[in-house]
């Protein structure tokens, strides 16, 4: 799969919009007690984290499904549902891999990848329509205020709102998982929250589905680090909000500073954002980064052309690096 790499690496890591910040103390401290209990399972279905996260989202915690990642959750949700898929790109890029046939909405860089989704058609037998947001690969928002008048109009159609970033900005749409058959959320602890390497992912879904999903799940999806690591995150909210501030005031510095050396940049309001390099060629820049210890990601996407890379802002002293380095190549 194109996302993945760079698990061994070890320079500056710019690829998988990996928070560069480690996970919060609290986090730490809670998974470090764990380990010597590591001999017994968790809770079934890791029930205190359902519960925990019922009670911030205000849902029920039947309709609440845990795994290990969201995107093993994205997957059997494709699995089921992935008949015909209904994308706005450019989008994750594991949406159209694993999506037996779909169609696209284009986002346009003429626009900065903003859209109306009131302006939004689905065509005539979509499965699923999968709405990421904030949208990777650009880092924007959609106002999600249409979202159930679409859900209304297209009763036959699911609608999957991918909430991966949501710690770091936008508008959840969760807590109308309860009241709308044809809605479903996913979200993951691995980007504003920094927990990546413990792997943990949700779902809010219909309680068909969530029933569904948990009776043929691991009874004990998460390793008992994994799921006090998570429990403790949860709990400290405000730590989160306040680290995801810090980190859109450095990719903000960080996109400036490309713009200065004749980059053009898209809005974002995450920790990462897209930059054409046009008319240089985003692959051959990013081997030659690599072989400056830098792992940047290529779009690669060819509606938009060869220059397009994003760009996910690392600590302050890594992307003053990064842009000497690329400082050298476009001059």
């Amino acid at each position: 799969m194109a996302e993945k790499g760079g698990g061994t690496f070890r320079g500056i890591k710019l690829l998988l919009c990996e928070n560069p910040l480690p996970p919060i103390e609290e986090a730490i401290a809670a998974a470090q007690a764990e380990v010597p209990h590591s001999n017994y399972y968790t809770e079934p279905y890791s029930a205190p984290l359902r519960q925990l996260i019922g009670e911030q989202i205000g849902v029920p915690e039947r309709l609440i499904h845990i795994n290990a990642g969201s995107e093993l959750i994205l997957r059997q949700i494709f699995d089921r549902f992935g008949q015909q898929v209904h994308l706005l790109t450019p989008t994750y890029v594991l949406f159209p891999e694993i999506a037996r046939h779909y169609t696209e909405t284009r986002l346009l860089p003429g626009q900065d990848f903003a859209f109306d989704l009131k302006q939004l058609v689905i065509p005539d037998g979509t499965t699923l329509a999968v709405i990421v947001n904030p949208n990777n690969p650009n880092g924007g928002i959609f106002d999600m205020a249409p979202l159930p008048e679409l859900l209304r109009r297209y009763p036959q159609t699911r609608f999957l709102v991918d909430e991966a970033f949501i710690g770091l900005a936008g508008e959840s749409v969760a807590h109308l998982v309860p009241h709308f058959s044809n809605l479903l959320v996913t979200r993951t602890l691995s980007k504003a929250h920094s927990l990546a390497g413990f792997r943990v992912g949700y779902g809010i879904f219909p309680e068909a589905i969530a029933d569904d999903l948990n009776n043929r799940n691991d009874a004990y999806p998460l390793a008992r680090p994994s799921q006090a690591a998570a429990v403790a995150t949860l709990q400290n909210e405000d730590r989160i909000h306040a680290r995801a501030a810090q980190l859109r005031v450095w990719t903000g510095e960080l996109a400036a500073q490309l713009r200065a050396m004749g980059v053009r940049t898209y809005p974002t309001e995450t920790y990462f954002f897209l930059a054409d390099f046009a008319p240089r060629d985003a692959t051959q820049l990013a081997e030659a980064l690599k072989a400056q210890g830098i792992l940047v990601k290529p779009l690669k996407d060819p509606v938009l052309g060869a220059g397009f890379m994003r760009i996910t802002t690392a600590l302050p002293e890594d992307n003053l690096r990064f842009v000497a380095v690329l400082h050298t190549m476009l001059t």
